[in-house]
C-alpha cells in the first residue's frame, strides 16, 4: 500500500510540474493521448485534447473552408470553430506522462 501511495504522489507531482504543457499520457490500459494539461486536483487530470477534422488532420485542408480568408472563423458567426475538447483522466489510471515539443 505504501508503494501505491508513493507512485500516486509521483504522478501527481509530475502532472503539477507540467501544468499547461503539451504532454503525451498513457493510461494503465494502454490508451495514449496527447494534449495540454489544463487542470489537476486530488483525483483527476484535466486536459485540452485536439479535435481532428474528418480528414484526420487539424485544419490543414485549405479547401475545407471555401473562400473564407480566416479559416478558423465561420462566416456570420464571428466565433472560431472549437479545436479542443476537454478530457478528464483519473490519476489512478495514469501510467506515464511524457513532455512533448510544441513544434
Amino acid at each position: 500500500m505504501m508503494a501505491d501511495n508513493h507512485s500516486y504522489q509521483d504522478i501527481y507531482e509530475t502532472c503539477k510540474k507540467h501544468m499547461h504543457s503539451y504532454v503525451l499520457v498513457e493510461t494503465t490500459d494502454g490508451l495514449k493521448t496527447d494534449g495540454i494539461i489544463t487542470g489537476l486536483d486530488e483525483e483527476n487530470l484535466y486536459m485540452a485534447v485536439p479535435i481532428e477534422s474528418s480528414q484526420g488532420q487539424i485544419g490543414n485542408n485549405p479547401n475545407q473552408y471555401g473562400r473564407n480568408p480566416y479559416p478558423g472563423y465561420r462566416p456570420g458567426y464571428g466565433y472560431p470553430r472549437r479545436r479542443f475538447r476537454r478530457l478528464i483522466i483519473p490519476l489512478a489510471f495514469l501510467a506515464t506522462l511524457s513532455l512533448l515539443p510544441w513544434y
